[in-house]
């Protein structure tokens, strides 16, 4: 069989530019540039560039879109969802004072302690005790990777606290941890905000409804605008966080072409047909299932999203010593060709990748299918490479080191 290579037109973009062509059955990832926007969010971003804008206004603006579609007091956009917490820590430190603002992070005050549930301390591309830390905060670990109790939560919050930060994503250990909700119940007895990182998650509403002070959700990633964080929350925390662009929040700022975008993306969601994207989706999956089924050592499995998005995924489980090669190799291998096909890989040493639905162009699912067909068939062909589980990671260092020695 061939190798089926990216349609015209994406073939057009990618050869003129020097890029290799991409299918993206990983998810919404940095490193693959998060997610395609659509024209709405493109005419948006497009459009501002033409004007000069005052953007303390074109702020105030996104913090309605934001109040609207979160349901929280008020909000403001900057640079990621990185940036988000490192601006709405900040904010729980130095309140509205822009003589403390400015002071961050060699000064940050007595009040600098940051609690965070030690399960919690995932990396995203980048560790996020480093987001906290940018701040100028001190990381406190609330109790075990595996196990968090009440009373070591309990027992962290000090008069040093300045706040607690909760992460809800794919990559925190997801047995032993402290739910959302008492979380947040021991965390107000003491006066402590919560903040939320939800960076890519569906769900705009129901973190702040459960008490969180502040949550953080990416512009770029399920809601498919620009390079954007959205912080969303308390409106006295949302003014602190928005005045840090005096101090530290200065490298973290957003234009005026991304802030238009996003408020489009915001608009956008709130109109999307779910149902019908996700109906998409589906046929995809089942279309890899009936592929992958038959291959002796490898178990196709549909599974739901781990923190509970709206969203399926096809687990491919492989017994390397039936099969002939292992996730790694195949990752590997399937990420060589032309387009890449980039699977979702992040625990690849388990014996298993996924195929992630969410972000196929039309006539993708099908590439795909002739390229799992091919790879598999031909399995014991593919031999192991040293690296090959760091090679099929996402957000490996080698890209970072290597990125000009071509």
């Amino acid at each position: 069989m061939t190798t089926p290579t990216a349609q015209a037109p994406d073939r057009a973009f990618y050869t003129s530019r020097g890029l290799t062509p991409v299918i993206n059955v990983s998810g919404t990832m940095t490193a693959l540039g998060a997610s395609i926007a659509g024209k709405p969010v493109r005419d948006a971003t497009a459009e501002i560039m033409a004007h000069f804008v005052n953007m303390h206004q074109l702020q105030a603006r996104a913090s309605r879109t934001i109040a609207m579609a979160t349901g929280a007091e008020a909000g403001c956009m900057t640079a990621s969802a990185s940036a988000g917490i490192t601006l709405s820590v900040a904010a729980c430190m130095t309140g509205v004072d822009p003589a403390r603002a400015e002071a961050l992070p060699k000064r940050p005050g007595e009040k600098n302690e940051v609690v965070i549930q030690l399960g919690h301390m995932c990396g995203y591309g980048a560790p996020v005790s480093q987001a906290i830390e940018l701040a100028g905060a001190t990381v406190c670990a609330v109790g075990q990777s595996t196990l968090v109790m009440d009373h070591q939560l309990e027992g962290a919050l000090t008069e040093k606290t300045a706040a607690a930060v909760y992460v809800v994503s794919h990559h925190v250990v997801h047995y032993g941890q402290m739910p959302l909700e008492p979380f947040v119940r021991i965390c107000a007895a003491r006066g402590v905000p919560v903040i939320v990182d939800a960076a890519s998650e569906y769900d705009l509403r129901g973190f702040l409804a459960a008490g969180a002070d502040m949550a953080v959700y990416s512009g770029h990633k399920f809601l498919g605008g620009p390079t954007s964080g959205i912080i969303a929350g308390r409106r006295d925390l949302v003014r602190a966080a928005y005045l840090q662009n005096i101090g530290i929040g200065r490298g973290m700022k957003i234009g005026k072409e991304s802030i238009a975008g996003a408020i489009a993306a915001l608009e956008a969601w709130q109109t999307r047909d779910h149902a019908g994207i996700r109906a998409g989706e589906r046929a995809a999956l089942d279309l890899w299932h009936s592929t992958l089924t038959g291959f002796d050592g490898v178990d196709p499995k549909i599974v739901p999203d781990p923190t509970g998005n709206p969203l399926d995924r096809l687990q491919v489980e492989i017994d390397a010593r039936r099969l002939g090669a292992s996730a790694a190799t195949l990752a590997r291998v399937l990420a060589e060709r032309n387009p890449a096909i980039v699977v979702r890989n992040h625990e690849v040493e388990l014996g298993y990748f996924q195929l992630d639905p969410c972000n196929l162009k039309l006539g993708q699912a099908e590439q795909v299918a002739a390229a799992l067909t091919d790879v598999f068939a031909r399995a014991a062909q593919w031999e192991a490479r040293p690296g090959d589980f760091d090679a099929a990671r996402n957000g490996g260092v080698d890209g970072y080191l290597n990125w000009l020695a071509e």
